[in-house]
């Protein structure tokens, strides 16, 4: 019976393992495959390890690895079970104990091969062996693209070129480092999350560039340990992660409703404890949390708003961009509050943002 199967079946398991693999196909097939192949051989090797002596002898060097008798199924069976080995056969190979008639095991046998030598498309034939991938594979090479594009180390030369343009302060540098800025824009973006530029992220508004984030928190905290900070513009909430980051509580109001949802969305993943988001007009401020160590505006307007200036602690500090809200002319403005009725301000550096406006939508 062994030599008709023989012949109906040339081709050996020693063939089959050896046979040159294609890396043609999706990387969970390819590695399927490779298991199964694996799983084989593994299988092959067992009862010569495991079988008393002399009953390894009983099978060709050549029969295929359905093509076992009874007989050396049953003298395997007081051997370990393969499913608890160190790797899983697949079901299709497992099946040789089975009580159903031959003709079932000859067809899974050649279903078998025909896996291992189908490099393209192995995977309907090899689902048992994909299983075992799912539980035992390393993540999926189709997202080393994605782990190279978020990875600390593109983060950190974004933070080299912060402190090369000027950036000084080590805990805004640390918070840049550690804030995913790829989390806070469209996917579509993403290959430009850490560039130093303004990306749009819808409702006409904008995530601001790094090196304007860095600069506006370093001016706002000043070296001081901050408390209170008010954010006016949430946007996409990543200044709002950056600055959680520095300052004990971050408060930060969004007049679009949509884009206050979004930020929601952006932060939740990151459950950070120390941020508080409101959707409101941000020209009126948060009286109820006032008076704020700081206040960061991410809107231009003609001027600073007079309930903001009031709601700045005395010896805190606003920044905020001034000037035509067409986003000509635009100056980022420092301003400091002396006393009960004393501010002074500073004109710093040219920029550009989106207009501060009133009401909510």
């Amino acid at each position: 019976m062994t030599s008709e199967r023989a012949k109906r079946f040339p081709l050996g398991l020693e063939d089959l393992v050896r046979e040159p693999r294609r890396t043609e196909g999706r990387p969970g097939e390819v590695r399927a495959a490779a298991l199964a192949a694996s799983a084989a051989l593994n299988a092959r090797q067992q009862p010569a390890k495991n079988s008393p002596p002399g009953s390894a002898g009983k099978t060709p060097a050549k029969a295929p690895a359905r093509a076992q008798t009874q007989t050396q199924t049953q003298a395997t069976s007081h051997t370990k079970p393969q499913a608890k080995g160190p790797m899983k056969a697949p079901a299709s190979l497992q099946g040789s104990a089975s009580a159903k008639p031959q003709a079932k095991p000859q067809a899974t046998a050649v279903a078998q091969g025909a896996a291992v030598r189908a490099a393209p498309k192995p995977a309907p034939v090899n689902k048992p062996a994909a299983k075992l991938n799912e539980r035992t594979a390393v993540p999926n090479v189709a997202l080393n693209g994605a782990l190279a594009l978020t990875s600390e180390r593109v983060r950190e030369r974004m933070v080299e070129r912060l402190r090369a343009n000027g950036v000084t302060d080590q805990r805004v540098l640390n918070a840049m480092s550690v804030v995913p800025r790829h989390m806070f824009v469209d996917p579509g973006l993403a290959a430009q999350a850490y560039e130093d530029a303004a990306l749009p992220i819808g409702h006409h508004q904008t995530i601001s560039k790094p090196s304007v984030v860095a600069r506006m928190i370093e001016l706002a905290a000043a070296g001081r340990a901050l408390n209170n900070v008010l954010e006016i513009g949430t946007g996409c909430g990543y200044q709002a992660a950056v600055l959680s980051q520095v300052a004990r509580d971050v408060y930060s109001i969004e007049r679009i409703k949509p884009l206050s949802e979004r930020a929601k969305t952006n932060l939740r993943p990151l459950r950070i404890p120390n941020i508080r988001l409101h959707y409101g007009d941000g020209r009126l401020g948060l009286p109820s949390a006032a008076p704020f160590d700081a206040i960061v505006i991410a809107a231009a307007g003609l001027d600073v708003p007079q309930a903001l200036l009031e709601q700045l602690a005395i010896g805190g500090r606003l920044v905020a961009p001034v000037g035509s809200q067409e986003g000509q002319n635009q100056v980022l403005t420092l301003v400091e509050r002396l006393g009960p009725a004393q501010w002074r301000e500073s004109r710093l550096d040219r920029v550009f943002f989106v207009p501060l406006k009133s009401g909510v939508i």
